[in-house]
């Protein structure tokens, strides 16, 4: 496939949405994965945008195809990531992004192995604390349960190939940045967009 994979995963507080955002407003080439959902379209919502909204009966039928990559019901809608949308995006070169958690990650490279994981990582554990305080919406018992979620997660720091310190947000653009241009200059992928070029070299 001529296109990549970035798969991004970060505990909450981490920056991770912010980061994928201004990314993608740097770098046109790369798309963000689009889930479908069952779920009525809110005031605002784009379809292929926002999400893909389906019917369940279409859902149901998608996902005895076998078109997920995952998907799961949430409060009586369907939500999923479709592994043929993907598949199509990388096939026509384009670069997918994939917001996931390290559950999720796991699943994406069983079927895409060249998939490159990404974590994003805050500076410390009390930068963290000091991140979910601020926003001054959750109560002390949901912040200190928020914080043992991140510990958890981020013990799967292990699983992905490059981990990004967010503690300067420009710097943390910059080498999210460069993870992606590095990536489109490995041979396969240059070999599968220059196809012509290298047939020529053998």
């Amino acid at each position: 496939m001529a296109g990549s994979l970035y798969v991004v995963a970060a505990p909450s507080g981490a920056g991770k949405t912010t980061l994928v955002r201004k990314l993608l407003e740097r770098a046109p080439h790369i798309c963000l994965s689009v889930s479908l959902t069952t779920r009525p379209p809110r005031p605002g919502d784009v379809d292929g945008r926002d999400y893909f909204f389906v019917t369940a009966t279409e859902f149901r039928e998608r996902i005895r195809r076998g078109e997920f990559l995952e998907w799961a019901e949430v409060h009586g809608n369907f939500y999923g990531t479709s592994r043929l949308w993907i598949e199509e995006q990388m096939q026509a070169g384009r670069d997918v992004l994939l917001e996931i958690d390290w559950q999720g990650a796991q699943q994406v490279r069983a079927v895409f192995p060249a998939a490159i994981g990404i974590f994003i990582l805050p500076p410390s554990l009390d930068e963290l604390a000091r991140r979910l305080t601020g926003r001054g919406t959750d109560s002390e018992e949901v912040i200190a349960r928020r914080l043992a979620a991140a510990e958890a997660e981020m013990r799967h720091v292990g699983e992905f190939d490059y981990v990004i310190i967010n503690d300067d947000l420009n710097q943390a653009l910059d080498d999210l940045g460069a993870i992606a241009r590095a990536s489109r200059l490995r041979l396969e992928v240059q070999r599968a967009r220059h196809a012509e070029l290298f047939l020529r070299l053998n």
